[in-house]
């Protein structure tokens, strides 16, 4: 039965209506006339199922980014548990920011494959997905990236299954990867990251399906030294 409300509840088909689009305010913002605008696409990973605002990846990322010299002003978080590509796409017709973004994010794709959707679906999805973030970033493929599907299956939750599920997530991950290279958009692998659940429960939040803070924050330690390059091309 906890198996069966955790699922129906975090990993649900979420219904989408364009006119309903909010975007996320999120993190501490400072000097808008001077920072960086930063959008962050995704699920609940990106959102930060059972996790608090400030622990949130996308949140960790832009003060990370502070710390280092490259001030995030905005951060927007266009996410919400249970979307697969085709509910960020909706979404995503159904957003039209005023201003581009010096950095766009994208990590998709759980869902997808958690339902058992086709790899050809997503395939087409993603890409379309990687052609609206930069879209987003002013037409700058250099100033994208994307982030591995996280392996849900080294979760209490994904106990049941693990090797299967890990074996599925890799397939995914590879059209991740390939999209990226035709389109020479940044490609951040946290997969193995992920995997180290399996040995540390403090990296998994209280739902036992998604993750801590501690390892979101692993997540931005990766994806740091290859993204802050990309504001100086």
């Amino acid at each position: 039965m906890y198996k069966l409300i955790i699922s129906s509840l975090l990993f649900c088909i979420a219904c989408i209506n364009e006119t309903e689009v909010s975007v996320i305010h999120s993190g501490d913002n400072q000097d808008t006339t001077t920072g960086l605008r930063y959008l962050a696409l995704g699920d609940s990973y990106t959102i930060g199922e059972s996790v608090p605002e400030t622990d949130r990846w996308p949140v960790l990322f832009a003060k990370s980014m502070g710390e280092n010299g490259r001030v995030i002003s905005t951060t927007d978080i266009l996410a919400k548990t249970g979307w697969t590509t085709a509910n960020l796409l909706g979404a995503c017709n159904g957003f039209k920011p005023k201003e581009n973004y010096d950095l766009v994010s994208l990590l998709i794709g759980v869902n997808n494959q958690y339902q058992g959707r086709s790899l050809d679906e997503f395939r087409s999805d993603f890409h379309m997905l990687l052609l609206k973030s930069v879209e987003y970033a002013g037409d700058r493929r250099n100033r994208v990236f994307v982030l591995s599907i996280p392996d849900w299956g080294c979760t209490e939750f994904g106990s049941g299954n693990r090797e299967e599920t890990g074996k599925s997530i890799d397939k995914f991950n590879l059209v991740v990867k390939e999209e990226c290279a035709k389109e020479k958009i940044l490609f951040v692998d946290i997969t193995p990251i992920s995997r180290k659940a399996l040995n540390d429960p403090t990296m998994v939040a209280s739902d036992n399906l998604h993750y801590s803070k501690k390892m979101h924050q692993l997540w931005v330690d990766e994806a740091l030294p290859p993204v802050k390059p990309l504001l100086s091309l």
